[in-house]
């Protein structure tokens, strides 16, 4: 230690302070091990809120200073800034020292957060920017570096990069292009529709054979010998009934859905900073259909669900909002699925679902519940009767008293988690306890933190 740390260290056990002045206090001292130690295993709520700016901005200094000479602690320091405030700055900071560990995940999140709360902050917009063309996303990058205000600084760097962009997405639009008709060629087509399909065991056992599913990104268009439509690509196999739709009807149709089906994939990319590889089969039921499959009271009480490596969604006739939101849910449960090795089924029910849902909050613009359920819940809080994480473990939350309230109560544990490490961690846990280990131990070691714990910090961020 530094002979200005010790000095300060000694100030500070010599007389009490308050957590704002400990940490400006260190910071001053240049001691950003110990200021870090001081603050790394606690939450937001520790602290009064009118000192957690002081104590962000402290940490911001820290990353700040240390970003190039120790990147890993800048990052360490610069996460936890954002716990305490998600300032402009600290956001930054984390994603600058996020890309120097190779944290491009954490890196993007961090940005695309910045670019979201700061649009009047060029820095956002342009550093997405660059960082989505060095993953050759060059769509990506052109809709990240339009959002670069005219007269900020970076504007000038965006336009230069922003042509590149756009030249690059005209590349990739023309290889494209080619891929597909030599594609053609390869399968012997004489005219621009694809004619012949590369048929592939079924995703759900006993619907026959027939079953199509495309090695590009490119769907394909069929019909399956159990009557279903099929449309697939790589990610992607969607099926669903004719419904007596004539030709057009179906073009239509199946392009909603194709829209929607990619809006699902990179907005979970977005948000986990992953996701699936393996295609996944998507099921599309009108109401009817689904109590035909599943019974009338289920048909009731879930707007789908994910089984049998299927995501099945019910009243999909119409592809309203709700609709594309359980698409956007049951794809976070495919997702996570496949994180864990196909045994997604040993996570606690609520790790599951919390996941799901607090994407789907994000997708619908949000971070919390609707208001009526947030307003039960905090209710349930202040009485201390909101479901405990441990009773939510093994069974479908549906068969709780209050299903909305348990998957509220799920997402809302989730969120903290996430807010507090970021996704990169939640998803190292989350792998974890898919291969078995008990989840106790997972939270202890990556968040400090067991269940019990956890269902404090539910109850304390509701009231």
């Amino acid at each position: 230690m530094s002979p200005a740390a010790l000095l300060s260290a000694l100030l500070l056990t010599a007389a009490p302070s308050s957590p704002g002045q400990k940490a400006k206090s260190l910071a001053a001292s240049r001691a950003w091990e110990e200021l870090y130690l001081a603050f790394s295993a606690g939450e937001a709520s520790d602290v009064p809120t009118p000192q957690r700016s002081t104590v962000a901005t402290a940490l911001q200094k820290g990353c700040e200073a240390l970003k190039d000479e120790d990147p890993v602690m800048a990052y360490s320091l610069g996460e936890r800034a954002t716990v305490y405030e998600e300032s402009a700055g600290a956001l930054r900071c984390l994603a600058r020292a996020a890309r120097k560990t190779d944290q491009r995940a954490t890196a993007e999140a961090a940005l695309r957060k910045g670019l979201a709360q700061y649009p009047k902050d060029g820095a956002f917009g342009l550093e997405l920017g660059r960082l989505l063309m060095e993953e050759q996303d060059a769509v990506g990058a052109v809709a990240a570096l339009e959002k670069v205000p005219a007269k900020s600084k970076e504007a000038a760097e965006a336009k230069r990069l922003l042509v590149q962009a756009r030249a690059k997405t005209t590349e990739e639009t023309a290889a494209r292009r080619e891929a597909e008709r030599l594609e053609l060629r390869m399968n012997g087509a004489t005219s621009g529709r694809p004619t012949v399909m590369v048929e592939t065991q079924p995703a759900v056992a006993g619907q026959g054979r027939g079953n199509t599913r495309s090695a590009s990104l490119n769907y394909e268009s069929g019909t399956g010998a159990d009557g279903m439509r099929t449309r697939s690509n790589s990610r992607f196999v969607i099926r669903y009934f004719n419904n007596d739709r004539d030709f057009g009807q179906r073009a239509e149709y199946e392009g909603r859905i194709v829209a929607a089906l990619d809006e699902a994939y990179d907005f979970t990319r977005s948000m986990l900073g992953e996701v699936r590889h393996a295609p996944v089969d998507i099921i599309l039921y009108t109401l009817a259909e689904f109590q035909t499959h599943f019974g009338a009271a289920r048909a009731r009480a879930v707007a789908g669900l994910y089984s049998d490596n299927a995501i099945r969604i019910n009243d999909a006739a119409e592809l309203t909002p709700q609709t594309k939101a359980t698409l956007v849910h049951e794809y976070v449960h495919a997702a996570l699925d496949e994180f864990c090795g196909g045994y997604g089924n040993n996570l606690p029910v609520w790790l599951n679902e919390g996941l799901a849902e607090y994407v789907e909050w994000r997708y619908m613009g949000g971070e919390d519940p609707e208001r009526s359920v947030r307003n039960s819940m905090a209710r349930a809080a202040k009485a201390n009767t909101l479901p405990k994480l441990a009773q939510m473990e093994g069974s479908s939350l549906i068969m709780q008293r209050n299903p909305a309230i348990a998957y509220a109560t799920s997402a809302v544990a989730v969120r903290e988690l996430v807010k507090r490490g970021g996704t990169g961690r939640f998803l190292t846990m989350v792998r974890e306890v898919g291969q078995g280990r008990p989840i106790d131990e997972a939270l202890t070691e990556h968040y400090g933190k067991t269940r019990a714990r956890l269902d404090e910090d539910v109850r304390a961020a509701l009231q």
